[in-house]
């Protein structure tokens, strides 16, 4: 079911700000513009990119 970015940035106790940017990027695969608003699907996972320090490859680097 879809809800509105604002609702799914709040249940998963994110800024709207910050999911609006994420649209923008691409980062969700269910997002939809409907005229002005975007909605995504409720089930789909709040996925953070970013690379941790136990990643292999900050290891890699810092060898």
């Amino acid at each position: 079911m879809l809800i509105s970015l604002k609702e799914y940035c709040l249940k998963h106790g994110k800024d709207p700000a910050t999911g609006r940017q994420r649209v923008a990027r691409g980062a969700f695969k269910t997002a939809v513009k409907m005229g002005r608003d975007w909605f995504i699907e409720e089930d789909e996972p709040w996925i953070d990119y970013r690379m941790g320090t136990n990643s292999k490859r900050w290891k890699k680097d810092k060898e």
